[in-house]
């Protein structure tokens, strides 16, 4: 991370803004690099889907290569989200030392199963090769960290929004946080209709639906290493222990304006955006790239391509 991009980050009270600009350059040895990361977060979801289409992960399995291979063979639109997803729980994990709060956050399993039609697209793709297809994106938060206690219990959980365009330009991100533009009914002007990410952020709930959802994976890919953290977010479920803590993280990640200067951020950083209306901490990340695309083009081709 120190060979790809450059931080700048400031904490003010309860809001943290980090600005990552790319200083290094894209090439196979950074594809390389990540590669691993990419593979580890997306393992759970591979065997899961490859065991419900019926198709083995094993090298020796018999018969040709199959049409399917997750995550390679989703549409490019779908490897762009995957890839925002992803880079939101490597940066928590990178440069928690820099975000809000100073807590020690871990993303031990990554929710890409929860994704419905994913199956089915893998599915259809799997008796015919030729139906390709966009896929709807997966519903609930893009992904869930967790912080411990010296007893293993979950003590905090940091819940990621992340955004992927391949230009990061003022109006692009102004769609984002207050929604796409309507035609007001009343004056006729174009206006954000208030229906982007900081409307989502605010009236979540102050359990994540994703927190439960990461327990289930637990109990079934590690349920002994967990344990503790299992049963402290069951207590809070059955109202039994206290809710844990909440940080709300907003990544947005993508190719600089053509005119962009160094420094400069989309989102103020001086105290948090005036919309953000939620009682929780809150963290904001600029990713700012050059060819961005072409990363996530080569990384997403490149995974268990060694297998």
């Amino acid at each position: 991370m120190d060979q790809w991009l450059e931080p700048n980050g400031t904490v003010k009270q309860n809001y943290g803004h980090l600005l990552l600009e790319q200083k290094g350059e894209i090439d196979q040895d950074l594809v390389d690099t990540l590669r691993p990361y990419f593979e580890s977060a997306h393992l759970d979801a591979r065997e899961y889907f490859h065991g419900q289409i019926g198709i083995s992960l094993h090298p020796d399995a018999a018969g040709a290569p199959p049409p399917v291979s997750y995550p390679n063979c989703l549409p490019s639109k779908a490897h762009r989200g995957l890839f925002g997803e992803v880079v939101a729980g490597l940066v928590t994990e990178a440069y928690q030392d820099e975000f809000v709060g100073g807590h020690k956050w871990c993303v031990p399993i990554y929710l890409f199963r929860e994704h419905d039609d994913v199956e089915k697209y893998l599915w259809a793709l799997r008796f015919d090769p030729t139906r390709t297809r966009e896929i709807y994106g997966r519903p609930g938060s893009d992904f869930i960290g967790i912080a411990l206690n010296a007893q293993g219990e979950v003590a905090r959980v940091i819940v990621g929004e992340a955004k992927w365009r391949a230009s990061l330009t003022d109006s692009v991100v102004k769609s984002l946080l207050l929604g796409p533009k309507e035609e007001d009914e009343d004056s006729g002007e174009m206006a954000h209709n208030g229906r982007g990410i900081w409307f989502e952020v605010n009236r979540d709930t102050p359990m994540p639906h994703g927190l439960r959802q990461l327990q289930k994976l637990l109990e079934q890919r590690d349920p002994d290493g967990h344990a503790n953290a299992i049963l402290s977010i069951d207590r809070a479920v059955f109202g039994q222990g206290p809710l844990p803590g909440r940080t709300n993280l907003v990544l947005l990640v993508g190719n600089g304006a053509r005119r962009r200067e160094a420094l400069s951020c989309l989102i103020p950083w001086e105290k948090a955006p005036a919309e953000y209306t939620a009682p929780h901490d809150l963290q904001v990340v600029e990713m700012i790239l050059e060819g961005g695309g072409e990363l996530i083009d080569k990384l997403y081709a490149s995974l268990w391509q060694d297998t």
